[in-house]
């Protein structure tokens, strides 16, 4: 009795093994379930909205098949916080049992869904647009990949610019109470205090609706107002401050500088021309793939997009291609808790829609160019038009790892520098 019970477990077990094999290789011919985050409600739902446009470009130009499998695209939407952004992740590996997240669009939505990255297990999350220094600065995660650029990298030149060319020596500096923002404030402020300018700085809370009290704090003898705000709280602002007469040089931040406010009609518009900036991308830019990029942009959108494609686009557009371009190059194999999948998106290297190469770095962060933009009103139109270029930048902007950590976390303090001479 003891072996034909020995006999019918080993049988019992090799017909489970066989299942699961057989069950393994069905699973690698089904389609490959790729899910997304971005905003589609909040202050920056129109960015959200501009994302999935390009997106569905991504996967429209390979018939949504790579590898000889189907692409299932399942879309969720958050707000900006991270408390949503992370249920929306849940729900999409614990109910949609998604292969891939590709998301989300802001700054601490990105920390949280590192974090959350960490306790998943034969899944991977490529980011979307968020930007925050740290979601791979510090404490990276081993499937979380980030390839674009973040708010630290995206401010190279501006701070030396405002400093030497812009003659500015003293700044009023107004940016949304986040993560992201933080990461711009530091870029900013690592070349501006290096030189000897002075900072002022105003925060003000997500969805800030009136900022007639920080405009009030403006010291007499500011040169310029750095504005480190994006979507509907950079429009409140621009609003506000065209209609008490505001006349200070507005340098800006890479989200403020962008279609989803110059695209919008009022009286912000009269304070954005001339308005300098640096970032990712620039709407006039004579490099021969951005012209391809943006012809097919306004060819399949047309009046439903932008005059130019958003930064957020054009980030979630460069995220999306990294995951198709490692899905090709495993044959569409996700096994092996996808292995081979994250060693080819780790070694990616390729050409982005700005004509900029892109790679990542040991922590799974992009290296790639930032522009130096200036907004010019292009034949009635307003537009971004790039007047310098910074190759390569890198997350710690060319400084050794161990002296750039040293400089400390972006945050509401850090970096500091006197508010006045």
């Amino acid at each position: 009795m003891l072996i034909s019970r020995r006999k019918t477990v080993a049988w019992a077990m090799g017909t489970v093994a066989a299942m699961f094999a057989v069950t393994g290789a069905l699973a690698q011919d089904g389609p490959i379930r790729i899910g997304s985050i971005t905003t589609l409600e909040g202050p920056f739902a129109t960015g959200g909205q501009d994302a999935y446009r390009a997106m569905e470009m991504a996967f429209e130009a390979i018939d949504y098949t790579v590898g000889g499998r189907q692409i299932e695209w399942i879309r969720e939407s958050s707000n900006a916080t991270p408390d949503v952004a992370l249920a929306r992740a849940r729900k999409l590996i614990e109910q949609d049992d998604v292969d891939i997240i590709i998301g989300p669009l802001s700054g601490a939505e990105g920390i949280a869904l590192r974090d959350y990255s960490r306790t998943l297990e034969g899944k991977t999350i490529v980011n979307g647009s968020s930007g925050a220094a740290d979601t791979t600065l510090r404490d990276p995660s081993p499937n979380f990949f980030r390839f674009n650029t973040e708010g630290t990298q995206w401010m190279a030149g501006l701070g030396t610019y405002a400093y030497e060319e812009m003659g500015s020596r003293h700044v009023a500096l107004v940016a949304a109470d986040y993560a992201f923002p933080y990461a711009q404030v530091f870029g900013f402020m690592h070349e501006y205090c290096e030189l000897g300018g002075a900072v002022t700085k105003l925060w003000s809370p997500l969805n800030t609706t009136d900022f007639s009290s920080i405009i009030a704090q403006f010291p007499s003898d500011v040169d310029a107002v750095v504005l480190i705000q994006g979507g509907t709280d950079a429009l409140a602002f621009l609003t506000q401050y065209a209609e008490v007469g505001g006349d200070l040089p507005i340098i800006g931040g890479s989200i403020t500088a962008d279609q989803t406010l110059l695209s919008a009609r009022g009286p912000h518009q009269s304070l954005m021309e001339g308005m300098v900036a640096a970032g990712p991308i620039a709407d006039l830019n004579e490099d021969p793939n951005w012209q391809d990029f943006v012809a097919r942009y306004r060819e399949r959108w047309g009046s439903e997009g932008f005059d130019s494609p958003s930064i957020h686009a054009v980030n979630y557009y460069t995220n999306t291609i990294a995951v198709i371009q490692a899905l090709e190059e495993v044959g569409g194999d996700l096994s092996d808790n996808q292995q081979a999948f994250q060693a080819a998106l780790a070694s990616a290297e390729f050409t982005a829609p700005t004509g900029a190469n892109v790679a990542l770095d040991h922590n799974r962060q992009a290296i790639s160019d930032i522009f130096l933009t200036r907004i010019v009103n292009d034949g009635g139109t307003m537009r971004t038009e790039a007047f310098g270029r910074t190759e390569n930048v890198s997350q710690t902007l060319g400084m050794e790892q161990e002296a750039f950590l040293a400089l400390g976390s972006p945050s509401r303090d850090n970096p500091d520098c006197p508010p006045a001479r």
